[in-house]
């Protein structure tokens, strides 16, 4: 019996964060309250609060809920299948944007971080956390690059630190229009070709 009632709390868990998605996405963090959530997710304020201290925690919880997939794209970074690091770069960016497309729930927890979340009052602490992941993938885009020019892959003149921040701003950047292109397919389907270039221009002759 106590089995269940543990999976059943958890089970409760997980319809709040999927009601918090849904309503983050559909009206912003700051505009949501957490009333809202709980009549979505068909479940008491009271409920809410047995399972996250307040409204930041509850993000929080969204957003951990991707990071296995994140965990996923940048395991290619260091993945002993590309014996050519700049086709692990190259590969753990294009499955960045695969993802996107692929994942719905990864999709709206991305939109909501960088579209429908004002990082201020309660959320300013928030932003630093937020950030982590980029400066994860930053430092293993240093590593990578440097082991290629180790091994000759890298074009030659190329710094490996700058051509890492360079990857990175590069790929925000990207990632930045595929949002704002919103349903249209043409600026989607080129970010494969367009990823190809940026790292064929790193790529030593």
């Amino acid at each position: 019996m106590a089995r269940k009632t543990k999976a059943e709390a958890e089970q409760t868990r997980q319809v709040i964060i999927d009601a918090a998605r849904c309503v983050f996405h559909e009206c912003g963090v700051g505009r949501t309250s957490l009333e809202e959530v709980a009549r979505v997710a068909g479940v008491t304020r009271g409920a809410i609060y047995w399972h996250f201290e307040n409204k930041a925690a509850l993000f929080f919880a969204m957003r951990d809920e991707s990071s296995t997939a994140l965990a996923q794209v940048d395991a290619y970074l260091t993945s002993p299948d590309f014996p050519n690091p700049l086709d692990a770069i190259e590969r753990s960016i294009l499955a960045f944007f695969e993802m996107l497309e692929n994942n719905p729930s990864v999709r709206q927890t991305f939109e909501i971080m960088s579209l429908r979340c004002e990082y201020v009052d309660e959320f300013a602490p928030v932003l630093q956390e937020v950030n982590k992941p980029c400066l994860g993938f930053l430092a293993k885009l240093n590593t990578a690059y440097a082991r290629a020019a180790e091994k000759g892959f890298l074009r030659l003149g190329l710094d490996p630190e700058a051509v890492a921040y360079d990857t990175l701003s590069f790929t925000t950047g990207l990632f930045n229009n595929w949002l704002a292109s919103g349903d249209l397919d043409d600026p989607r389907v080129r970010v494969p070709a367009i990823v190809r270039t940026h790292m064929s221009l790193r790529r030593r002759s």
